[in-house]
């Protein structure tokens, strides 16, 4: 039996209906880059790149790890990750996925990898906040951020999507409680470009996140999660991300460990406090930690858009401590192109 790698197609792949083979794949690419529209012009950069002489693809990161920085990934190692997928999935060959990712970043050029080397046929959609919104067919298998599951529900009701994950951002619990009413499968994944988008998964309404094949996990001394999956990286791969571990394969994941307030010897998790609130403020909003003399750091509720009423009562499902000591309205938070707040950034609008 032939080994697969990177440079094959599987004779299942479909792209928009149309068979490809490698050969013919080239000509696509030249297509999307000479005529497509924006986003189509990613995919045929990601083409050309994917089925180059190099080995290894560029990407770059978001600094979940560290500082944002390009790093090399090998593509054996994408196609490693991309079985992985489809072992815990279950997705086979001539399933049917809707791509509507930004192909630019590294969770969409996976769904590629994915659908090339799974012998998926894949529906490619330009990357909206409302990707069902023009489309009826229905499909196996696809990937969204929150945002763009949130304003599918309708059309999720009715199967229009039988196993959807959803990564990119941490999925709040007004959205879960509205995912947890759908007729279909649905999980949370857990991942960054360093790992080659998702090493985990849980199922909505689940508290722990299960790894991916050949994938172990550990934590530091900060209780921060290590991965160690040989078949991405031959080092382990250190986060911020502060978890609760169960075992070598699950964990439920508690915050970032950058962005612990220390209030007054206390230490508080932004988005532990987030979360209890997020079925009682209308609006996006995220807590952050502020210079105060006599605390040392204060938590701050920060809301976006123009001032609004907060009643007290909302905050009577934190504990005394966690209640934030002030309240501040940002115009428009700034956030990546997967939708996810950057808080630091957005904080510059605080001049108070």
């Amino acid at each position: 039996m032939n080994k697969i790698t990177y440079k094959n197609i599987h004779n299942r792949f479909k792209l928009n209906g149309y068979h490809i083979t490698r050969d013919e794949i080239f000509y696509v690419a030249y297509c999307f880059i000479k005529e497509g529209e924006p986003f189509e012009q990613h995919v045929g950069n990601f083409l050309l790149d994917w089925f180059d002489e190099k080995s290894y693809i560029e990407l770059k990161t978001s600094g979940t790890t560290g500082i944002p920085k390009v790093i090399k990934i090998e593509k054996q190692a994408m196609l490693d990750s991309a079985l992985a997928t489809g072992d815990f999935f279950g997705l086979n060959p001539g399933d049917t996925m809707l791509h509507c990712l930004p192909t630019n970043y590294v969770a969409g050029k996976m769904m590629f990898v994915r659908s090339l080397i799974l012998g998926l046929e894949m529906k490619f959609v330009e990357p909206t906040s409302d990707p069902l919104k023009n489309i009826d067919e229905e499909f196996d298998f696809c990937a969204m951020i929150p945002l763009q599951a949130k304003n599918s529900l309708e059309k999720l009701k009715t199967r229009q999507i039988k196993k959807l994950i959803i990564g990119g951002v941490k999925v709040h619990k007004a959205l879960e409680q509205e995912l947890l009413k759908l007729p279909i499968e649905i999980y949370e994944t857990y991942g960054m470009t360093e790992t080659i988008t998702h090493i985990a998964a849980k199922k909505i309404g689940e508290e722990a996140f299960t790894v991916l094949p050949n994938v172990k996990v550990s934590v530091d001394e900060r209780q921060c999660l290590v991965i160690k999956a040989k078949n991405i990286s031959s080092n382990k791969i250190v986060t911020n991300d502060i978890v609760d571990l169960i075992s070598e394969t699950q964990f439920v994941w508690e915050g970032r460990f950058d962005n612990i307030i220390n209030s007054g010897g206390i230490k508080l998790m932004p988005e532990q406090i987030e979360d209890k609130l997020s079925t009682l403020i209308p609006r996006r909003y995220f807590v952050s930690g502020q210079e105060d003399e006599i605390l040392g750091e204060k938590a701050v509720l920060y809301v976006e858009g123009e001032p609004i009423l907060i009643e007290e009562s909302v905050f009577s499902v934190l504990e005394k401590f966690e209640k934030p000591k002030k309240i501040v309205f940002i115009p428009k938070f700034k956030e990546t192109a997967t939708g996810k707040i950057m808080r630091r950034e957005s904080l510059e609008f605080d001049e108070q």
